[in-house]
């Protein structure tokens, strides 16, 4: 006679997978991290191994599942990230353009420019000036 398996733990219905798991922490990581650099607690910027090393887990992985499941790497999910707060802090605020590369732990107000202008094809001279004529 076969002993009856009794049902103590409930599944639920929707359980998250792996991957997606993954990059729901991922996430949330770069979102706490984008907030410790606008406070100017964090000192650098975060790479895709320092993320997966806060997810127990090797970058490639990191970077595959977050292809697999958004389409996107660690560093264009950071990059964007990076570009959405300038762009606000440029509207927003007076803070020059080197205060702003700072937030982001640029230590050149030219790599910050640089990187910009190669996100939004301009500088962020010319978008704070651009925001300012629409208003």
């Amino acid at each position: 006679m076969k002993p009856e398996i009794k049902k103590t733990h409930i599944i639920p219905k929707k359980v998250l997978s792996r991957k997606d798991e993954i990059t729901s922490d991922f996430l949330k990581l770069v979102e706490k991290h984008i907030d410790e650099l606008m406070k100017g607690v964090a000192g650098k910027r975060y790479s895709a191994t320092d993320f997966a090393g806060m997810l127990f887990i090797h970058p490639r992985h990191l970077t595959n599942t977050l292809k697999l499941t958004i389409n996107s790497s660690t560093c264009e999910i950071m990059e964007n990230r990076i570009l959405n707060e300038a762009q606000q802090l440029l509207n927003e605020t007076d803070l020059s353009i080197a205060d702003i590369g700072l937030k982001f732990a640029f230590d050149e107000p030219t790599n910050f420019t640089k990187f910009f202008k190669g996100m939004a094809g301009i500088t962020p001279l010319q978008y704070r000036k651009s925001q300012k004529n629409k208003v």
